[in-house]
């Protein structure tokens, strides 16, 4: 994660939106490692306290069992979707 400065783009990436999404549009990030889950809890909720954005869902979107079951690499990865609302 550090060698390819991934965190770096996690950082970056919700900062974007403003200019990317119209209103009615989605984002959708898909994290696999607690670190980067974490920022993007606190971009999304932060982007949805200045009104301009909505959270989709309140809790983080996990697999279920069976799709663990069926890929358990699975197991880790966290879903978050936030909508552009203004």
């Amino acid at each position: 994660i550090e060698v390819n400065g991934e965190l770096d783009c996690v950082k970056s990436a919700p900062a974007l939106l403003k200019d990317i999404l119209l209103p009615g549009g989605r984002a959708a990030f898909l994290t696999f490692h607690s670190t980067e889950d974490r920022i993007i809890k606190f971009a999304f909720k932060e982007l949805a306290s200045g009104g301009d954005f909505k959270l989709v869902n309140k809790k983080v979107i996990e697999p279920s069992w069976a799709e663990i079951k069926a890929n358990p690499r699975a197991r880790s990865a966290k879903l978050r979707v936030i909508e552009r609302i203004k």
